[in-house]
Order: structure tokens, then sequence, then C-alpha cells
């Protein structure tokens, strides 16, 4: 199947024509989990995702692949142990998108954590996650700590824990992902929404779908349908009548980027704040990001938006732990706010909130896939995936085996894994600064694209002349034509949020290239004057939010 926004009626069409065996809603980490389990079983497999895929939670998240160490505080040791391994598996199949990060946690007199409880603390998760050797926990004195990182406050400092976690771009993760599922053969379709279901006999046997740019309708025939909506979850769920029992309770979290010249944060570091909370602080790319804040959740599920309070609980969170950084809401570069969907019972204190995936399948038959972290999503779609192969041999004698995501490389994950990954990416920087350009980009380009690289090269070399017309950077102007041929994108939120991270880490990027970049796709994906001004203006808006809070409402 084709991957490019330049195909879109063919796809809608294709959607129409076929009888699929499972049809999955939601295009983010979680159904595009689904989508590459079911359709590398052999399933005929289609997804359809209502915005672009990860706009939701899965570009929203703190864009670490955890090890579940906070898991250990309430004795979740199984979780630990699944979560520990899994984010192994996650690594070694697309080491271009994930990488290790030595995490600091300081503890101090007072504090929830203490030298004997932290050590014993990351042994048992080194011991449960099967954390290989080189990246075992360390322990730190007080002196150690701040040779570490001279930021953290040193009041009362009793030393420090350091371990490894994972940090990831959440939507490049995404997309790889399912890119890897159309590779098998997936249908995937973005700003494509369920708008209702179809029934024969009370069973759930297809959805109608709106291509939301057309507003042109379809109808979808599926022998299994997989809800995995993410926040959204609920909605579908009573749109088919069966949103009972345990339902999602939704909170927001939020995250802050400065520049590094205003907050030179060198080490990752995860602390206590003031009430109690743990908070991660991370150095990226020349910038310093910190979240994230807790707080339930009841507004536009498509749309959060950082308050002055969640703003100003960080900022006061940098305060305490780094003393001598002076950020103020004037150095906030960008922002971040993105939905968890949790699950709660009815009847239990909302206190007991589950961080867990769960499946409900409903008297019609929907499947929906609640809860879960961007961690577990291979083990998630494992469970979803085999509860509809089941079902599909039940009810019409065909069979499909059992998983092999555990050794599937995603796109862009063919490099010979995390061991091979140094050496492919010597060399095709290399290659990159043969081909003309900087070396800063080729290094960009090799760890955004992994194994993928060589056709962003190509594309980089048959369009110098091209983007000079156009007045667009060439690099820039490569990163474009891949993302509307090989990645979907449609509107220019899609390329400067989830394609290239731009708006959160490099928000001055968006300002330089959104006034070439804009015109291109407006004249090759032939949006009317309605169209460009509808998506330019939405691009505006986030570029707003980013640095200004809304009033508390």
């Amino acid at each position: 199947m084709s991957f490019s926004s330049y195909d879109r009626k063919e796809q809608f069409r294709k959607l129409t024509e076929e009888q699929w065996d499972v049809l999955v809603i939601g295009g983010g980490i979680t159904g595009a989990g689904i989508a590459l389990d079911a359709s590398s079983r052999g399933m005929n497999t289609a997804l359809v995702e209502m915005q672009d895929y990860a706009a939701g939670t899965s570009s929203r998240s703190t864009k670490l692949v955890h090890g579940g160490l906070r898991y250990l505080k309430q004795f979740e040791v199984k979780m630990v142990a699944e979560v520990g391994k899994e984010r192994e598996i996650v690594y070694e199949n697309g080491p271009h998108v994930t990488t290790p990060e030595w995490m600091m946690l300081p503890f101090y007199k007072e504090g929830n954590f203490g030298p004997l409880s932290t050590n014993v603390g990351l042994m048992v998760y080194d011991y449960l996650a099967g954390v290989k050797k080189a990246e075992r926990r360390r322990m730190f004195s007080p002196q150690q700590a701040m040779e570490r990182e001279p930021l953290v406050n040193g009041e009362n400092l009793k030393g420090a824990g350091f371990y490894v976690e994972y940090k990831t771009d959440d939507a490049r993760l995404t997309l790889d992902v399912l890119k890897k599922a159309v590779e098998y053969g997936a249908s995937a379709t973005n700003y494509a929404k369920v708008t209702e279901f179809i029934y024969e006999n009370g069973k759930v046997t297809g959805a109608v779908i709106e291509d939301t740019v057309t507003g042109d309708t379809y109808q979808v025939k599926a022998k299994k349908i997989i809800n995995a909506a993410g926040p959204w979850v609920d909605t579908l769920r009573e749109e088919d009548g069966s949103k009972k029992g345990k339902t999602l309770q939704l909170t927001k979290g939020i995250h802050l980027v400065f520049d590094q010249s205003d907050f030179p944060l060198q080490q990752a570091i995860y602390f206590d704040s003031p009430d109690g909370r743990m908070i991660f602080a991370i150095p990226r790319d020349g910038k310093a990001y910190i979240g994230t804040t807790d707080t339930v959740y009841e507004g536009d599920i498509s749309h959060p938006t950082m308050t002055k309070e969640d703003r100003d609980y960080l900022l006061n969170a940098v305060k305490s732990m780094f003393p001598d950084v002076n950020v103020t809401e004037e150095d906030v570069e960008s922002s971040w706010a993105g939905l968890r969907p949790l699950i709660h019972e009815e009847g239990k204190d909302p206190s007991e909130i589950s961080r867990k995936d769960e499946i409900f399948v409903s008297d019609s038959g929907l499947i929906s896939m609640a809860g879960g972290k961007l961690t577990g999503y291979r083990k998630m779609a494992e469970h979803a995936v085999n509860l509809v192969r089941d079902q599909l041999a039940e009810d019409y004698s065909v069979y499909f085996g059992n998983s092999e995501t555990i050794d599937i490389p995603i796109s862009g994950g063919d490099v010979g894994g995390s061991k091979g990954f140094e050496k492919f990416k010597y060399d095709k920087v290399i290659r990159g600064v043969e081909v003309g350009l900087k070396k800063e980009d080729a290094e960009k380009f090799v760890n955004f694209y992994g194994s993928n690289v060589e056709k962003l090269y190509r594309i980089f070399e048959a369009n110098k002349e091209k983007a000079a017309e156009e007045n667009i950077d060439p690099a820039v102007f490569a990163q474009l034509i891949y993302s509307l041929t090989e990645e979907q994108t449609y509107k220019p939120v899609d390329f400067f949020i989830r394609r290239t991270g731009a708006l959160f880490f490099n928000i001055n990027f968006v300002r330089d290239h959104k006034d070439v970049v804009i015109p291109y796709m407006a004249r090759e994906l032939e949006w009317t004057e309605e169209q460009t001004k509808e998506y330019t203006d939405e691009l505006e808006q986030l570029l707003k939010e980013a640095v200004t809070p809304i009033e508390h409402v």
C-alpha cells in the first residue's frame, strides 16, 4: 500500500472495496502497534485516524521509553519486569529513534528517597528489568552528584542514584511502527474519522468513515474492529452503546522547553517536586525540557493546552531543584500539553486509577483497548491481536499464527540493532556530507530516518535546483518531499510537529520555514484558498499557544 499524501482518494477507495480482517481505529502508538502485529501475521488490516498520526497522546508524552522504575514504589513487580524487557525490544528494533539516557535521581534529607531505599530500589529494578551490565545503576556521593550536574540543589543533598532510561521521539516512533505495518500490506489513512458503526444482527461489522478533508463518507466492512482511540476510546464506546463499568479518567500533563543558554542543564534529572510529584528535567539537542503536571482534564480532548497554573507549577519545580537557574515565563521557548487516558472503575475512589492497559469487548463485538503506556505498546498490541486471532478462528475458521514483532525492526530500524547503529551512523553521515549536506544535517537525518536515510539523500540530490526555485532550504525541502510522498503529511502542523518535532524543540525552525513550506504544500496538495488559510491559522495558533498559556477556565 502507498503511504503518500498524493494517493488519498485511492486509499479511501481501497478502504471500501476490501473486506478487512481487522479495522483499527486510532493512529497513535497503540493503534500503530496493533496494525503492525496484525499485518505481520498476515491479517488483512486497515487503520484509520481522525486527526494526524500521533496527534493525540502519542506526540505529547515525556518522550521517554520508561523502564517502569516508578512502579516499584507501588510494588508492581510484574509490571516492572515486563516494561523493562519491552523497553529493550523497542530500542533494538529502532535504535535510530530510541537512545539510552543516563538519569540522575538526587535524594535529600527528609525527601521521599534515601540512599538505602534508592540503592535497593535500583538494584531490584536492574534485576527485574533485566538491565544489561553496562547500564546497571551506580550510586553517587553528594560531591559526585554535584560534579555530574552542578545546577542541582546542594542543600541537604545526601547523594544520588544513577540509572538508564531511554529517550525517544514519540511521534516518529509511532510513524515508523505504522510505516512498517504498511510495508506488510496494511492500509493506513489519516484525517479519516469514524462517525458511526455498522451492525448486522446486533454485531458490529463495519464503520462509516468521513474524509475530514473533503467531507465525503465511506462504508468500511471488517470482521473485527479494534477501538484504539486513546483519549477517545469512551467516545466510541458511547457510540456503540457499551460505555459502562470501567471508564476513562483523563489527566493532563504539560512540559516546558527552554534554550540551554537559559537553562544550561547537562544531565537528565528525575526528582521530587515540592508537592511530592516526580518530575523529569532532560537536556535535548541544545534545549532543556521539564515535565510533567498531573491534573484531571475535562476540556476539548483534541486540544489540551497549557494554563498559567500549569506553567507556574513547573517554573516553581525548576526553582526548588535548580536554585541558580533563574528562568521565568519569558524564557519558555515552547511547551506541549498531552492527555493520559487512565482507567477508572465505578464505585472506586478516584485515586485508585489504573495505568495498566485493559481490553473491553462489548456485546456487539467491538474490541476496545484502553490505558497503557508508550513503552508497552508492542505487548498491548500482541494481547489485542491474540484476541482477534482466536475470534477469527472461532467465527470464520481462519488461522493466524503468533506475534513476531519481538524481532521485527520498525521502519528505519534495519541498522543492525543498537550495536550496528554506531557504525551505520558513522558511514551514513560521511555519505550525507558527500552528497552536499552539512555534517549536522546529515547527523540529524540519520538519527531521524535510520535506514530510510538513503531515500532522503536521493531526494536531496535530485531536488537542489527545485529547492532554490522554491526558496526552500534544500535539506528542509528533502524532508518535506519525503514526508509528503512517504509519510502521509497533509497539513503544515503534521510536518512541523509530528514529522520534524520542530514546534517543540526548535520553534525558530517553524518561524523560519513556514512561509515557504506552506505555499509549496498548498500547490502540491491542491488546497483551496479556504484550506490554505485554515491550515495556516491552525499552525499560527499552535505557535502562539506553545509560549502563551490560556487563562484558567
